[in-house]
């Protein structure tokens, strides 16, 4: 089964704890190195329960423009030159990602980063079972195409994005044979206000690519009970996509809108509650109501003592708890039968009785 399908029928979400670049400044904040920040961050996204752990690999200068002005909350992070913010988290090399895969899987999660230019998508490519591709480049056919014929599934985030350049992108990655693609329901504006998180947009990529796996890169601020993702799942989403952080009253980057470990734990431990109210989908008596339906149901009962003889009707029979006797909905089948024997009042009338 290919990871796209599993995760597809499986019945928990795929959950992708977005580290980012965040471990540089948890990396200042504890006075150790980024490296050891990243593995730090690893580990907690892991024992919180992620799936995956995910960072970003970039040069600055392939990235951006030096002319490039923040799209961002400048409150939060303050910095106002794209090229100047890539350029202070840009340090990492293949060997520093061949490390954190390798503590990804010794801490049994799968580790994917999104690459922003050509060498980064090929080097990072024998690390990862899956490639993520950023809501910046969705329209950037030429990178998609070149690393969708990896033959890896590709997360695609869709945000800012119009129906018609969503569909040029999937058409992009499905001319090279590869039908590997999760759908990504994302707000390109950090942070997402509530109000503009537009969740009933998956329902309506779920109509437009009927049978594709879904799933939402979140940018909101964490609220107390996750709800937002929550609702997300909810509505399709299989794969769950939010940054993660291990303080986010830090200011910078990504901290701002990220969860935290105790957020993610909540996130599990709320999905796996939903998953365990939500049962199966077929409308019909379980095994747990069987003894309160045959108690707290009426049967048949005798009013009064009843003759032998004597014919049945709404005179001399009520409808009263439990439902072991001739139900209620069977009184017109029994109306007008006579007593084979003599009943005493307040009996549970059955077959045999009549």
């Amino acid at each position: 089964m290919t990871l796209i399908a599993d995760i597809g029928v499986r019945k928990k979400a795929f959950i992708i704890a977005e580290v980012g670049v965040n471990y540089y400044d948890i990396a200042s904040a504890h006075n150790i190195s980024p490296f050891e920040a990243a593995c730090q961050m690893i580990d907690e996204a892991a024992g919180a329960g992620a799936d995956a752990v995910k960072f970003q690999t970039y040069k600055a200068e392939k990235i951006v423009s030096v002319h490039s002005p923040a799209y961002w909350d400048t409150r939060e992070e303050p910095t106002t030159s794209q090229f100047e913010l890539f350029k202070k988290f840009d340090h990492f090399g293949v060997e520093e990602y061949e490390r954190l895969a390798a503590h990804c899987k010794k801490k049994g999660a799968i580790f994917i980063s999104t690459p922003f230019d050509f060498e980064a998508a090929d080097y990072l490519a024998p690390l990862m079972p899956l490639f993520k591709i950023s809501s910046s480049d969705l329209t950037n056919l030429p990178f998609i195409e070149h690393i969708a014929r990896n033959g890896k599934p590709i997360f695609l985030s869709t945000g800012a994005a119009t129906i018609g350049e969503i569909d040029d992108a999937v058409q992009t990655i499905k001319k090279t044979g590869n039908e590997e693609i999760c759908l990504m329901h994302c707000v390109l504006d950090y942070p997402t206000n509530y109000e503009d998180a537009n969740l009933n947009m998956l329902s309506h990529l779920a109509q437009i690519y009927p049978g594709m796996l879904l799933g939402f890169s979140d940018h909101t601020r964490p609220d107390p009970s996750m709800m937002t993702l929550c609702v997300s799942y909810m509505l399709g989403a299989k794969v769950i996509e939010k940054h993660f952080t291990l303080d986010k009253s830090l200011k910078g980057n990504d901290h701002y809108h990220a969860m935290d470990p105790a957020d993610l734990n909540r996130l599990v431990a709320n999905i796996e509650l939903i998953d365990k109210v939500r049962g199966g989908g077929i409308k019909q008596p379980l095994d747990c109501e069987l003894e309160a339906r045959k108690q707290a149901r009426r049967s048949l009962v005798s009013r009064r003592a009843i003759e032998e003889g004597e014919a049945l009707c709404l005179e001399n029979v009520e409808f009263k708890r439990p439902g072991t006797g001739i139900s209620p909905a069977d009184f017109h089948k029994v109306a007008g039968l006579r007593l084979r024997h003599r009943i005493e009042a307040d009996h549970i009338i059955t077959w045999k009785d009549l």
